[in-house]
């Protein structure tokens, strides 16, 4: 039986990983941080299933405590912060975690069982202002927030403990990829969780900011498949990950709201735009400044050419399936909070 190690179970990308591991049989240990309410997230369906060890990434001592116990075999790293906004409020937390914690896990591995494989979870924020459309293995990183600078370091002392210490070590530079188990404070969420309400009668509209940006959308899903394939491998590398095709915010908000039966049309520009349901006559969707970002990603779009030759990796999950199974997991959510008052 393989034992795996993953970090950030608790988050929708590690629930997801720590499913898809059970099924092949793994033995499955997860870190958690100490904290005074014990908090299982989205792996709480699955704890009993899962061996939890109390650790930080910013203290080597405890991970190399976890190393020692799990004896991991394979080791996944997807503790971060992750909410790109919160990177400007909190840059050095996001910097211990995401960059120096990067190279604490690895320190663990290598001080307790070098020959274990590592997965880290790198980013497409690392592209930021990028160079070429679309982006490969190959394209230059210019990341625009802490958090893809914290994420950069974090890809490269990955690649460099490979390079200086012949380590099975991969980077996945995964694009962006949702699910129903997303957080609110991402604008996808946030986007299927107001439909959901509005539908329920439990919001009037939802405020957004950059509605043009555009994504590579996936879904996490699919996308924890291809950091498994990873680690399968004969020789490590690194990988993009992604669907090959970009769409906007605001095409997500279509879809979103086309999900509860409402058709979007917008009026107006910039600040003053609204997204107006055509039937009701209704604003649902107000832009609100304060969401844009201090340095914006225009556009993400990834070349998983590599991926799928190399791995065989494939998204099975579209991008309207991805999006009509948040909003109807979302109604579910909103429609027993509704009752439950």
């Amino acid at each position: 039986m393989k034992k795996a190690l993953i970090t950030g179970i608790t988050g929708q990308d590690g629930s997801y990983l720590a499913e898809l591991l059970l099924e092949k049989g793994y033995e499955v240990h997860g870190l958690m941080r100490r904290k005074s309410i014990i908090d299982y997230g989205n792996a709480t369906h699955i704890q009993d299933r899962i061996n939890f060890i109390y650790a930080d990434m910013t203290d080597v001592v405890s991970l190399i405590s976890a190393m020692r116990i799990s004896q991991a075999d394979e080791v996944y790293n997807l503790a971060a912060q992750s909410f790109v906004a919160t990177s400007w409020e909190q840059p050095i937390i996001t910097a211990d975690i995401d960059a120096v914690g990067v190279t604490n896990i690895l320190e663990a591995i290598r001080f307790v069982k070098p020959e274990c494989r590592y997965y880290q979870a790198s980013t497409s924020e690392m592209f930021g202002l990028v160079q070429e459309i679309p982006q490969s293995e190959t394209t230059p990183f210019y990341p625009r927030s802490p958090y893809g600078v914290a994420k950069l370091y974090g890809h490269w002392i990955t690649k460099n403990y490979r390079e200086s210490y012949h380590m099975f070590t991969c980077s996945g530079i995964l694009f962006n990829h949702e699910g129903e188990r997303r957080g609110k404070e991402f604008v996808t969420r946030k986007i299927t969780d107001a439909a959901a309400r509005i539908k329920h009668g439990l919001q009037d509209y939802v405020e957004l900011g950059n509605i043009d940006a555009k994504r590579d959308w996936g879904h996490a899903k699919d996308y924890v498949r291809a950091m498994w394939l990873m680690l399968q491998q004969s020789e490590p590398d690194d990988y993009v990950v992604a669907t090959g095709e970009t769409r906007t915010i605001r095409e997500f908000v279509e879809a979103a709201f086309q999900c509860i039966d409402m058709r979007i049309h917008w009026s107006g520009s910039g600040a003053n735009e609204t997204g107006i349901d055509e039937v009701s006559g209704r604003v649902v969707v107000r832009i609100n400044p304060k969401f844009y970002r201090p340095a914006e990603v225009e556009v993400l779009l990834g070349n998983p050419a590599k991926a799928e030759q190399m791995l065989g990796w494939h998204r099975e999950i579209s991008f309207t399936d991805m999006v009509s199974r948040m909003v109807e997991n979302d109604l579910l959510l909103v429609a027993k909070e509704k009752a439950s008052k």
